[in-house]
């Protein structure tokens, strides 16, 4: 009879050809600084991505606001006015100063804003508070930081006329005070008349109030211009983008010729003007 052996211990795998191997610090160093590059490589492209989808709603806004300017003038058969009954700093207070942007109201979807105002009384009385403090998305630019207490604002500004070619008569532009032009009045052409361009951190920036239209003294995002005062300006690398009479968006970069520029914004200056 044969004798049970005894059970023969377990063989214990040896691991030594399978040790993991740690990385060393030099090792450590040169992936996080190929991490290091590709994210320098590649947030730019992101930013230029995101940015670029923020200048195209910013044109569809212009575009939006070009086409209410285009219905209103169908409507009442004039554009409305730069401002009704401005009132300069330090006017009377009874001056209502509304703006062009609120009279554009039922023609950009808004026609329950539009009668919730007073327009029998001023912009900026009481009365007039819960309108004048609505924010709407269409008088934003999406490339402009939102601020506290901005409510109500607007990044876009109508163009009252230039003092680029001219010192004498600057309310040569399509939204003047107290004036309402037909299209018979721009003999400068639809499409070669600027209407509303960007002037992001303008002074006068509600939608509601008339101050929000301006005569440009300079160039696109110049510089040079007083931060005090309304300019077309944007946070848009390299120009700003307007809306002409006939609704057609132009991205108008910073080194258009102030030649150029001075000839779009005149309702019937009478200039040629070639487009770059």
């Amino acid at each position: 009879m044969q004798t049970a052996s005894p059970r023969e211990p377990k063989r214990l795998l040896r691991l030594d050809g399978f040790r993991r191997r740690a990385a060393t610090l030099v090792e450590l160093l040169v992936t996080f600084g190929v991490i290091g590059m590709l994210t320098g490589l590649l947030l730019p492209a992101v930013q230029m991505a995101r940015e670029s989808g923020r200048r195209m709603q910013c044109e569809h806004h212009l575009h939006q606001i070009g086409l209410g300017l285009m219905n209103y003038h169908d409507h009442h058969r004039k554009l409305p006015p730069g401002c009704l009954e401005w009132r300069p700093f330090r006017g009377p207070a009874h001056r209502k100063n509304f703006a062009w942007s609120s009279f554009l109201l039922p023609f950009i979807d808004q026609p329950s804003l539009h009668q919730s105002i007073r327009f029998d009384l001023p912009f900026d009385h009481p009365a007039n508070r819960p309108a004048r403090l609505t924010n709407l998305a269409i008088y934003r630019c999406p490339s402009v930081p939102a601020k506290p207490k901005d409510e109500g604002f607007s990044d876009y500004g109508g163009l009252y006329g230039q003092r680029i070619s001219t010192r004498t008569a600057t309310d040569n532009g399509c939204l003047v005070y107290d004036q309402a032009f037909d299209f018979a009045d721009l003999s400068d052409g639809l499409n070669d008349t600027m209407m509303v361009s960007e002037d992001s951190e303008g002074p006068d920036s509600q939608w509601i109030n008339g101050s929000n239209v301006f005569e440009q003294s300079g160039g696109v995002n110049d510089p040079r211009a007083w931060r005090g005062d309304n300019e077309i300006r944007s946070r848009h690398p390299g120009g700003a983008v307007a809306v002409f009479g006939s609704a057609n968006v132009r991205f108008l970069s910073n080194s258009v010729s102030r030649d150029v520029l001075a000839a779009w914004i005149t309702r019937a200056g009478g200039e040629v003007v070639e487009a770059p």
